[in-house]
């Protein structure tokens, strides 16, 4: 019989973190399975409760109190109040929702307890700047009256915002903390048991293999193994943090400068939240928010996403040859051959051949990806044919993870809940589309810069996620009132929300990839911007070309895809400066240009485009410098 000393010693953080992380898991993929039902406030409050929970005990109140008593003391009293108010909330939504929104003293108490857990949860899980930009918009209410012209309105009772805010589905437990209860969270434990059953070494493994004896190998295994493993982790600060340690050391030996392995790295690693079928939280988002079927989403960013790993690709295959670095095989240290290996993947493969059957079939993501699940455990058991305790333990720090990893996502979705919900209590929504409309004169051109400047800026502070939600809220609507199509909108807003991690002065992804390389991080970051060039254009030109989206008919989508693989290619060329040889800087201009009007859709601009960049080839022909030898 243990003793009272031996039970308070097993009673650990992370003992009770990894237990609440379980719940998390188990409780989601209860309900997905259908074991039992519950109703959608009953989901999110539950849901975010958990999430706060974990999050209160996993993240210290500041770097410089981790591991304190103090930290301890008030991470456990955020962890009771968080309980408390969301139990309370959980005993009365149903008398609240049947007698038509009749409140009493205890949910207004309970709903305050839980806006300024929101606040102190998007600080730990986010950053300052979520928690201060959502500050800015739940003060609103209070001090409009006292704002000159459009943004002059009724003032708001703080009782009334609480309420509202916290028992009705338009607030903290709205459609963004819907979609974390639902896709996300099973997405993320998917992601986290493909890492824990292997599914990363075989991806690497492949992809060195694909790319075995090329020009370049080494940065071309980092295209390909990024690609796959940003489509588990949605994050690209994540993916290069897990898959630079391994990609940025082979660049650097094939004869990459540290600057260079850690650009092309970082680039790459952005693209992975871009590629379907399992693409970030934010698409899972913007299927819910827009109302189209998740299934389309990953439609229309299929061409974006190829291009941008096409560019990539070509970039670092150039880069190659103005560094002359040769081709060579490097030694793999596994005898197996491409077959033998691709049939010891064979069961992730097929795991995500079902998940994008089940898609195409009409299923929801959440169920396709539950029995894709399903399907990857079942598959591992059959092919090591070792059910122990390990594997339990395997199989449930998988689920663990997974719901670890949703947190701090949980905490930016409550975050844009009280954003969301500010703005439509207080009808400051319209206004801002108001205010774009007339600071762009109502020339979309003008619209379109003004939110990728803000895009950016919103993202170099957040991660893609919590970026997308402000800007889906905020922003989009705004585009949409110029004429542009909803799911364009939206998506333009994403893009850039995605790439704003490599763009400095504050490029996240980039300043990870720095410190794996050993290389300056101002360096590496503007590297990493000049490399995804062509993803700044991108988003302008299929604004104004639907065939980029594969949106228009199919004539218009077939010349997109030529054309616009010919400017991705030009502006590669122009980015490195070279192309059989080193180009002057007029030639790079030239295919800077070329490569900008084959991107745009139109028959004026694709024949300019393509007469500049034969222009270029034609020049590029007739230059002779010896010594550098083509491709």
């Amino acid at each position: 019989m243990p003793s009272v000393s031996d039970l308070r010693k097993s009673i650990t953080i992370e003992s009770v973190t990894g237990a609440l992380a379980l719940a998390l898991g188990l409780y989601h993929l209860a309900i997905v399975s259908g074991l039992f039902a519950v109703s959608t406030m009953e989901m999110r409050l539950t849901h975010l409760m958990l999430a706060f929970c974990l999050l209160f005990l996993t993240r210290p109140i500041l770097t410089a109190t981790k591991g304190t008593a103090a930290d301890r003391v008030v991470s456990w009293l955020l962890v009771a109040a968080t309980a408390g108010a969301s139990l309370w909330l959980l005993s009365r939504w149903k008398d609240i929702a049947f007698s038509g929104g009749l409140t009493e003293p205890g949910d207004f108490y309970a709903g305050a307890v839980i806006v300024i857990l929101v606040f102190e949860a998007a600080r730990r899980g986010v950053g300052a700047i979520l928690a201060a930009i959502t500050l800015i918009f739940f003060l609103y209410p209070f001090v409009s009256p006292y704002l000159p012209g459009l943004l002059n309105s009724r003032g708001y009772s703080f009782e009334r915002i609480v309420i509202f805010l916290t028992t009705d589905t338009q607030g903290v437990y709205g459609i963004p903390i819907g979609v974390a209860a639902t896709y996300i969270i099973i997405f993320t434990i998917f992601g986290s048991l493909l890492s824990k059953f292997g599914a990363g070494d075989f991806f690497f493994e492949l992809s060195r293999r694909l790319t075995y004896g090329m020009r370049a190998a080494g940065a071309k295994t980092a295209v390909l193994f990024s690609t796959l493993i940003g489509m588990i982790s949605g994050s690209a600060a994540g993916n290069v943090a897990v898959t630079g340690t391994l990609t940025i050391p082979m660049m650097k030996r094939e004869g990459y400068a540290p600057h260079q392995a850690g650009a092309i790295e970082a680039v790459v690693s952005t693209g992975g939240q871009m590629m379907p079928p399992v693409m970030g939280a934010a698409a899972f988002l913007m299927a819910e928010i827009v109302g189209v079927p998740y299934v389309q989403i990953m439609g229309v960013g299929l061409l974006p996403a190829l291009l941008f790993f096409g560019s990539i690709f070509f970039i670092v295959h150039l880069q190659a040859v103005k560094s002359d670095i040769k081709p060579k095989a490097e030694d793999t240290g596994d005898d197996r051959s491409t077959w033998r290996v691709v049939l010891g993947g064979s069961r992730f493969i097929a795991t995500f051949a079902l998940l994008l059957g089940l898609m195409l079939t009409g299923y929801s993501p959440f169920k396709a990806s539950f029995w894709a699940i399903i399907f990857l455990v079942v598959s591992e058991l059959l092919w090591t044919r070792d059910f122990n305790f390990a594997f339990v333990r395997r199989l449930a720090a998988g689920i663990s993870d997974g719901a670890r990893n949703v947190a701090p996502i949980s905490a930016a979705c409550a975050a844009a809940g009280i954003i969301s919900g500010t703005l439509a209590i207080s009808g400051l929504g319209p206004k801002i589309a108001i205010l774009i409309d007339l600071a762009s004169g109502g020339t979309l051109w003008l619209a379109l810069l003004l939110t990728m400047v803000a895009a950016i800026i919103l993202g170099m502070g957040l991660p893609t996620t919590a970026a997308y939600l402000i800007l889906a809220t905020v922003v989009a609507p705004a585009l949409v009132k110029l004429g542009m199509p909803t799911l364009t909108a939206h998506f333009f807003v994403f893009y850039y929300g995605c790439i704003s991690t490599i763009t400095p002065p504050v490029a996240l992804a980039a300043y990870v990839a720095a410190g794996i390389a050993g290389s300056d991080i101002n360096k590496v970051g503007w590297t990493a911007a000049s490399y995804g060039l062509t993803s700044y254009f991108l988003p302008f030109a299929f604004c104004f070309g639907p065939g980029l989206l594969l949106q228009g008919t199919t004539v218009e989508n077939l010349v997109a895809v030529i054309t616009a693989t010919a400017g991705t290619f030009a502006i590669a060329i122009g980015v490195v400066g070279c192309f059989n040889r080193p180009l002057t800087w007029p030639l790079r201009a030239l295919a800077l240009a070329a490569g900008a009007l084959l991107l745009f859709q139109g028959l004026a601009t694709a024949i300019v485009g393509a007469l500049l960049l034969a222009a270029l080839f034609a020049a590029d022909r007739m230059r002779l410098q010896p010594g550098i030898n083509k491709i």
